[in-house]
C-alpha cells in the first residue's frame, strides 16, 4: 500500500533499519537529496515498510527489518526496475539477501568498498614536507577546494562531480568543522591536497575526503594529509578512525595500511550493476523475497 506521506515513510524506514542493521539503508548523497530536494527528480515506489528510490541510474532499495521476508523487497524492486536501462545500486553490508535478491534481478557485482579501521589513540609520526604547510579551511578556498576535488576524482563519478551547491550542502551539516578540513599548501599559497575528517559522535572520526591534485602526486602529500587528520580527530578524544576506499584502489589501501587501518570482510559495501542492454526479468513481478 502506498504511504500517505512518502518522506515520512522513508525516513520512518530508515530509522528502523537503522536501530536492527547498524548503519543508514542509504548513502550520505541519498540522504542529501532527500534532506535539502525531497523526491524532486527521484522515482519513488513508498509503502509504508518499505520503498525504492531511482535516482540517475541508482537505485535506492530498503525493507523495515519487521517487513523482511514477506516479498516486499522484491516486489519493490521489480517496479523500480521495470524501465530498461543501465542501473546501479549498494548493499551496504555484503548480506547473504542483498546477493541473491541481485542474482534474481540480474545485476551483477561490480565494486566493493572497504570501510578500513584504526584506534584513534596511537599516532604515525608527523611528516613534514619542504615549502608544504597544512593549515584549516577558510571560505575563500572554496574554489581550490573544489578544483582539486574535480582534478583528483576525475575518475569517480560521485566524488568528483561535487559541485558548489554540493559543498554548501555538505558545510551547512551539523558534523562540519572547518578545523577539520586541513589543506596542503605551496609557498605561493596554491592548494595541492585537502583532507576532510569528520566526526560522527563522541567516539567515531573518518577520514572523510582526502584528495591530492595529480601534478602534485609522488611528494608524500597523501601521508602528510592523512597524519595531519588523525592527529586532529585524536585532539577530539575519539577512539575509533574510520575511512571508505575502493577495495582495488591498491596505492590508497597500501597507505592506509601502512598508517594502521585494517579491514573485516563484515565491514564491505559492494555495488551490483544492471548493464544497459539488460532489461528486468519478467518472473521478478512475482517471485517472493
Amino acid at each position: 500500500m502506498t504511504a500517505a506521506d512518502p518522506l515520512e515513510a522513508i525516513t520512518a524506514v530508515r530509522r528502523a533499519c537503522l536501530a536492527v542493521d547498524g548503519h543508514d539503508p542509504v548513502d550520505e548523497a541519498v540522504h542529501l537529496r532527500l534532506k535539502h530536494h525531497g523526491l524532486e527528480g527521484t522515482e519513488a515506489w513508498v509503502e509504508d515498510d518499505g520503498f525504492a528510490l531511482r535516482h540517475d541510474g541508482a537505485l535506492d532499495l530498503a525493507v523495515a527489518p519487521e517487513a523482511r521476508r514477506q516479498g516486499l523487497g522484491g516486489r519493490l524492486a521489480a517496479l523500480a526496475m521495470a524501465a530498461p536501462g543501465g542501473l546501479t545500486a549498494w548493499s551496504h553490508g555484503d548480506a547473504p539477501a542483498a546477493r541473491a535478491l541481485a542474482a534474481r534481478l540480474g545485476m551483477a557485482r561490480a565494486r566493493e568498498l572497504w570501510v578500513m579501521r584504526r584506534p584513534a589513540g596511537v599516532l604515525p609520526e608527523e611528516v613534514v614536507l619542504p615549502g608544504i604547510a597544512i593549515r584549516s579551511f577558510e571560505p575563500s578556498d572554496a574554489p581550490a577546494l573544489l578544483a582539486v576535488n574535480a582534478a583528483a576524482f576525475a575518475h569517480h563519478a560521485e566524488q568528483g562531480a561535487m559541485t558548489a551547491a554540493d559543498l554548501a550542502e555538505r558545510m551547512s551539516e551539523p558534523w562540519f568543522d572547518p578545523a577539520g578540513l586541513l589543506l596542503a599548501v605551496d609557498a605561493d599559497g596554491a592548494v595541492l591536497g585537502f583532507h576532510w575528517t569528520k566526526r560522527h559522535d563522541a567516539d567515531h572520526g573518518e577520514v572523510y575526503v582526502l584528495g591530492v591534485a595529480p601534478a602534485a602526486h609522488g611528494r608524500g602529500l597523501g601521508k602528510a594529509l592523512t597524519i595531519a587528520g588523525l592527529r586532529h580527530l585524536a585532539e577530539r578524544r575519539i577512539a575509533e578512525v574510520l575511512l571508505f576506499v575502493e577495495s582495488d584502489n591498491e596505492p590508497a589501501v597500501r597507505l592506509y595500511s601502512g598508517l594502521g587501518f585494517t579491514h573485516s570482510t563484515a565491514d564491505t559495501h559492494v555495488q551490483y550493476e544492471r548493464a544497459s542492454h539488460q532489461t528486468q526479468p519478467s518472473h521478478e513481478t512475482t517471485s517472493p523475497r
